[in-house]
C-alpha cells in the first residue's frame, strides 16, 4: 500500500513540475516575444526624427530603403520592459497558485478518505459494539441469578467472530484489497443473519422484527456488504419504532431486481430534506433511541450503487416509514 501511494505521489510530483516548467517557457516565450516587438516597431534610423505616427499605426513611417544604425527609444522600451516584468511576475504567480492546488490535490483526497474511513468504520463497529456489550450484561445478570449461561456464551462467541468479520473487511478496505467483483449472496439467507444479530437490541427496545421472505433471490453482492446494509436498515428502523412496535423486513422479486424493504412503525421522515436524506452527516432531530450521525443509511445507499442497485424511500408518514434496497440478481 505505501509503494503503491509512493507511486501516486511521484506522478503527482511529475505532473506538477512538467506544468510549472511548460507554463514558464509560454511566459518567457510571450514576454520576450513583446520585448522583441517593441524594439522592432520602436525603433528608428539614426539621425532621422521620430516619427509623428505611432509604431502600430499603418501606411509607411520611413520611405523608401534604410541602412546604417537604428536607434531604439530607451525610455519607450523601459516602460514596455517594465510592465512586461510585472505581468510575467503576475503570470507566473498565477501559475504557481495553480501548481500548489495540483500539488494539495492529492493530499485533499486523501484527506477526505480518510475522513470517511474513521467514519465508516466507527459506524460499521457500533452496532456490533452495542450488541456486545447488550450480550455482557445480559450474561452478567444470568449469572448473579445462578441460570445457566451455555447459550450465552455461544451467542456472545458468534457475536465477536461477526465483529472479527466486520474488523477483517475494513481493514482489506483500508489496503485496497477489497473483493473485486459482484459476488454472489442469496438475500434471504443475509437477511436472516442479520436479523438474528440484532435480535438482542430489539428485544431490549421491545420491538418485534418480522420476517416475511415472499422470494429468495440470489443477489449479485458478496455477503459482507449485503449483510452490513441489512443490518443498517434494520438496525436504523428499530431505534425509530416505538415501544412495542413492530419492524417488517421483505423480500421479494421485482421486474427483474431484488428488493428487500424494511417497514417501520416510527414517526417517519421529518426535519431533514428527502434530497439530503442519504449524504453523510445529514439526520433530522433526534428521534431514536441512541443518537444518530447521518451515517447508516449512506453507507447502504453507496453499498447499493456499487453494486448497480438503488436504495429508496418507499412511503413516509406518522405511521411509518418504508425503505426498499433494490439489488440486481445473480446471473449465476
Amino acid at each position: 500500500m505505501a509503494s503503491a501511494d509512493g507511486r501516486r505521489v511521484r506522478r503527482a510530483s511529475l505532473s506538477v513540475g512538467l506544468y510549472v516548467a511548460v507554463a514558464s517557457v509560454f511566459v518567457l516565450l510571450v514576454a520576450a516575444g513583446v520585448l522583441v516587438a517593441t524594439i522592432v516597431a520602436g525603433s528608428r534610423p539614426e539621425g532621422r526624427p521620430r516619427p509623428s505616427g505611432l509604431p502600430w499605426q499603418p501606411g509607411p513611417r520611413w520611405p523608401g530603403p534604410i541602412e546604417g544604425v537604428w536607434v531604439v527609444e530607451v525610455n519607450h522600451l523601459m516602460v514596455v520592459l517594465a510592465v512586461v516584468c510585472l505581468a510575467g511576475v503576475a503570470l507566473l504567480g498565477l501559475v504557481g497558485w495553480l501548481a500548489a492546488r495540483r500539488a494539495v490535490a492529492p493530499l485533499s483526497q486523501a484527506l477526505d478518505l480518510q475522513r470517511h474511513f474513521v467514519a465508516d468504520a466507527a459506524h460499521e463497529l457500533r452496532t456490533p459494539l452495542t450488541v456486545l456489550d447488550s450480550r455482557v450484561q445480559l450474561l452478567g445478570r444470568r449469572l448473579e441469578r445462578g441460570e445457566t449461561v451455555a447459550l450465552t456464551l455461544v451467542e456472545l462467541r458468534r457475536d465477536t467472530n461477526r465483529m472479527r468479520e466486520v474488523l477483517d473487511e475494513l481493514l482489506l478496505a483500508a489496503e485496497g484489497a477489497a473483493q473485486s467483483g459482484p459476488g454472489r449472496t442469496e438475500l434471504a439467507e443475509a437477511a436472516r443473519r442479520a436479523v438474528d444479530a440484532l435480535d438482542l437490541l430489539a428485544r431490549e427496545a421491545n420491538v418485534k422484527v418480522i420476517l416475511t421472505l415472499r422470494e429468495e433471490p440470489t443477489v449479485a453482492l458478496a455477503a459482507q456488504p449485503l449483510e452490513r446494509a441489512i443490518v443498517a436498515l434494520v438496525d436504523n428502523a428499530i431505534q425509530h419504532s416505538p415501544d412495542l412496535g413492530q419492524v417488517e423486513v421483505s423480500s421479494t422479486v421485482e421486474e427483474g431486481w431484488a428488493v428487500l424493504r424494511v417497514r417501520d412503525q416510527g414517526p417517519g421522515l421529518a426535519g431533514i430534506d428527502p434530497e439530503r436524506l442519504f449524504e453523510r452527516f445529514a439526520h433530522g432531530p433526534e428521534s431514536g433511541r441512541r443518537r444518530g450521525f447521518g451515517l447508516g443509511l449512506a453507507l447502504v445507499n453507496e453499498i447499493a450503487q456499487g453494486s448497480g442497485g438503488a436504495l429508496t424511500v418507499e412511503s413516509s408518514s406518522q405511521d411509518g416509514a418504508v425503505f426498499a434496497l433494490r439489488l440486481p440478481l445473480s446471473a449465476g
